[in-house]
């Protein structure tokens, strides 16, 4: 079992207000916002530090974590009230004692929610707020077997539905909880390490519905 712990690493783009009216406009189980990394210039971060590699590869997105305790985060650069976020992880290398998954509410770097797996078969919601992380809902990450182990992809989906926070894994909901303290915010997605480095993982067919 893991306790999330170490969020230190963020990479924040600035929301467009352009998306509250597409929210307005969409229909109930339509697509806010999608993208399936083939093409660069839709912007997601592209960075190199001692910390983490973020970037496009192979028509995907991938974030390699090369300090032990760090996150790396990487949003969609919109605003959204309620969603229902979908997106497909795939491991490439390093320890299956890792975390990756999805951020909903995303505030700031110090205020958001995450739906997160390990390549070991444990999950998670999570909250950090004013900077400090704890888990909702459990004391410490949970053993599922929906979650497909080692390097097989998995399809996650969060949704952040009022004080309703719900993660699944591969059509299975296996986390679900409440809280009220963020309403709406970003999309993206979150790989960190705990003690053993180099976690390398994809995301394709990102996804943000609206219930």
């Amino acid at each position: 079992m893991k306790i999330l712990h170490g969020l230190f690493l963020v990479v924040f783009l600035t929301a467009c207000q352009s998306s509250l009216i597409a929210e307005l406009v969409t229909q109930s189980g339509e697509a806010l916002y999608h993208d399936d990394f083939s093409n660069p210039a839709n912007g997601w971060p592209q960075t190199v530090s001692a910390n983490g590699i973020l970037g496009y590869a192979d028509g995907t997105y991938q974030m390699l974590v090369q300090s032990a305790g760090y996150d790396l985060r990487a949003v969609s650069g919109q605003t959204y009230g309620d969603v229902q976020i979908e997106v497909d992880a795939t491991r490439l290398a390093g320890p299956v004692y890792n975390r990756f998954g999805l951020i909903c509410r995303f505030q700031d770097m110090d205020n958001f929610y995450v739906f997160i797996i390990s390549s070991d078969g444990y999950y998670a919601i999570g909250k950090i707020k004013n900077g400090s992380a704890s888990l909702l809902g459990q004391e410490m990450m949970a053993y599922s077997a929906a979650i497909v182990q080692g390097s097989a992809p998995n399809r996650l989906r969060f949704d952040c539905i009022g004080n309703t926070l719900t993660g699944t894994v591969n059509g299975q909901a296996i986390a679900i909880t409440n809280d009220a303290d963020f309403s709406g915010g970003d999309a993206g997605l979150i790989t960190g390490a705990f003690d053993e480095t180099g976690v390398d993982v994809s995301f394709d067919n990102f996804v943000v519905y609206k219930p």
